[in-house]
């Protein structure tokens, strides 16, 4: 599928128009506890005293995870609020470009 044809259906709860995050909120909460999992598996790992490779590895493999994380919001961010052809209001693709701007800085800091 060509990227440039990709559009998000709407999701409607209640005839009111969702977020994408409330839209895949169980497969991004299943991601969350992955997460949490791989913190919890760390501080065992620091609490057991274990080598430092063995703790890098994990930091390693949570901070992936958590990246994968937001690159899957961030995509569908982009998808939903900034290149969405349904999007007609100037003001709202700006206010979704200005949103992703300052989660961006935010994380590239």
């Amino acid at each position: 599928m060509c990227a440039a044809s990709y559009t998000i259906p709407p999701y409607l709860i209640g005839g009111v128009q969702v977020s994408h995050t409330i839209r895949d909120k169980a497969k991004l909460l299943a991601r969350v506890r992955r997460i949490r999992g791989q913190v919890e598996a760390l501080e065992r790992a620091l609490e057991a005293g274990k080598e430092c490779a063995e703790i890098l590895h994990q930091i390693a493999a949570v901070r992936g995870a958590t990246n994968g994380l937001m690159a899957e919001v961030l995509e569908e961010h982009v998808r939903t609020h900034i290149a969405d052809p349904a999007i007609t209001d100037a003001a709202e693709r700006t206010k979704g470009a200005d949103e992703l701007i300052g989660v961006l800085r935010t994380y590239l800091k």
